[in-house]
């Protein structure tokens, strides 16, 4: 962890949220957009809002387009460089998810500048640069302000192939629904808030959150995967959600099957959860049937907002086994696959 001084307030105790728990709830933003954003044609304009994807797709020429996305919220955590960390690998998760390579980024910032160290908030740089640096993209620009609350983030832009755009609104009946990460963010961060995670459990949250979905530029050239988005502030059952209803489709999960990762759960039957959830359940609570036999706390880690979280896939059944075997192959250790899909009208089944 970085060194701070000691007058040095924690960064989470500056923020009334962190991570992707800063998220307007998906109906509310759904409203938002609806009156705010006007209707028009872009021929070029491959991918908007109409789907609620993880970035905007324009084409550039015939084997060109460009994805933009841009991402930022308020600490996770107190080290500043984790955070920063954290930060830009969930804005560059989402030019994977739609299948893309990320080419550069700008960085944006809001500092309380009388209240941080000016050490402090290098540090938050920094991190988000390690990244950057890791995924082989600069960090261009950006734009900085004073603001109350500290807040990082980047815009970002990358390139794909037209006909190798993953949407999140391509799903099957048949798929099956893979998942790349373990869920659990949202939980052992709101346990580091109240001092209730340990040091292994803290490492474990910074492994999940600050590996890069770079794999995602990789499942571009699968034909047999229809569909891709990551799951991150509205939880798994908002953004699977969100595939149904754009695909036309219903998911079927197992909750058994579900990968959590350590002390998520036994921190969930204990209590610990976030704010987010249960604004993130009241937002979907209309298209989603939980089974009769799911445990107490199934509802906390089920709509458990996922800071940089896993990508959920959409694949033909029969690529299943080779899909799983690519991400165990690039380290998605926790790799699985939770469900399938089936026709019907737009719900999510938990079983």
């Amino acid at each position: 962890m970085t060194d701070t001084t000691a007058s040095s307030p924690t960064l989470t105790s500056l923020s009334h949220g962190g991570g992707c728990g800063c998220k307007i709830a998906p109906d509310v933003l759904a409203q938002l957009m609806d009156q705010a954003l006007p209707a028009g044609f872009f021929p070029d304009l491959l991918v908007g809002t109409e789907s609620s994807d993880d970035a905007a797709v324009y084409r550039l020429n015939e084997h060109q387009a460009l994805v933009a996305t841009t991402d930022f919220f308020m600490p996770i955590v107190d080290d500043p460089h984790d955070f920063g960390r954290i930060a830009a690998t969930n804005a560059l998760s989402d030019i994977y998810a739609m299948g893309g390579r990320p080419i550069m980024a700008l960085a944006l910032v809001g500092m309380p500048i009388q209240v941080l160290p000016a050490d402090t908030i290098s540090a938050i740089l920094a991190g988000g640069a390690s990244v950057c640096q890791a995924a082989g993209i600069p960090i261009a620009g950006g734009h900085s302000i004073d603001s109350v609350e500290p807040i990082y983030g980047l815009a970002v832009m990358g390139l794909v192939h037209p006909d190798h755009i993953k949407r999140n609104d391509r799903a099957q009946a048949g798929d099956a629904l893979i998942l790349t990460k373990g869920l659990g963010v949202g939980i052992l961060s709101a346990a580091l808030k109240k001092g209730q995670l340990g040091t292994s459990g803290y490492q474990t949250l910074i492994h999940s959150t600050t590996q890069l979905n770079a794999i995602g530029s990789q499942l571009a050239q699968h034909g047999s995967v229809h569909a891709l988005t990551d799951v991150t502030g509205f939880g798994l059952l908002g953004h699977t959600l969100e595939m149904c209803r754009g695909s036309g489709v219903q998911a079927h999960i197992d909750f058994a099957t579900l990968p959590w990762l350590p002390e998520a759960v036994s921190l969930a039957r204990s209590g610990v959860r976030t704010g987010a959830s249960a604004r993130n359940l009241k937002a979907c609570a209309q298209a989603v049937d939980l089974g009769p036999g799911l445990p107490p706390h199934a509802t906390d880690l089920l709509t458990d907002p996922q800071t940089s979280g896993g990508l959920l896939i959409a694949c033909a059944p029969e690529s299943t086994t080779p899909l799983l075997t690519l991400l165990h192959t690039e380290g998605f250790e926790y790799a699985a696959q939770i469900g399938t899909l089936q026709a019907g009208r737009p719900l999510v089944r938990v079983a």
